[in-house]
């Protein structure tokens, strides 16, 4: 079993089977923190105040497809895990292409019945790369909602003058400026590490 607190985004619009994955996560993991949600527009909001460790996705949903949503979460943060979890898709080409866009795994809802079985080892997985980071990782959590709400109050500050408007333009320029050196370092990081 899993015993660190793991916070987990669900994106599932039948309220059955979200309930049944939750079951199964909770065989998993001691301490989870799953939010659901059931379309794009309510998963990019969760993405920015729930700040998640993983994502699980239904593949097909009534308002998207599970490929926007993964593409939402790619734009947002391109290291959180991914995993796809549908019912419709069988095709053996489609898991390996989402294998080859970055997801972290792929399973079908026929399994069901031992989900814990088939996403346990994916959930380790993600788990054992958070090892070691998780001060780390709570900080960057933080400082990612912190930016948000930055986003937000700017979004819905009255300005009256351009003068005005100009500084917002270049706060929000100065903050994309200070997440781009950050992914450069994170990328150079990494980089490192693998060539170790």
């Amino acid at each position: 079993m899993i015993t660190i607190p793991l916070r987990i985004l669900l994106v599932e619009d039948v309220k059955t089977d979200a309930e049944l994955i939750i079951w199964h996560i909770n065989k998993i993991v001691e301490f989870p923190h799953v939010k659901v949600v059931d379309d794009l527009e309510d998963f990019e909001l969760a993405l920015q105040s729930f700040v998640p460790d993983v994502v699980i996705s239904d593949y097909n949903l009534p308002t998207s497809s599970g490929i926007e949503i993964f593409e939402s979460a790619r734009s947002t943060d391109d290291s959180i895990p991914f995993i796809f979890l549908t019912g419709t898709i069988e095709d053996e080409v489609l898991a390996s292409n989402t294998f080859l866009a970055g997801a972290s795994g792929f399973i079908l809802k026929k399994h069901m019945d031992n989900l814990d079985a088939k996403l346990g080892p994916l959930l380790k997985q993600i788990v054992f790369n958070m090892v070691g980071r998780t001060e780390i990782r709570e900080k960057v959590r933080q400082n990612k909602i912190a930016v948000n709400q930055i986003y937000n109050y700017l979004d819905n500050l009255n300005v009256d003058t351009e003068e005005q408007r100009e500084n917002i333009i270049q706060i929000r320029k100065n903050i994309e400026n200070i997440k781009s050196d950050a992914g450069k370092v994170k990328g150079r990081n990494k980089g490192a590490s693998q060539g170790d």
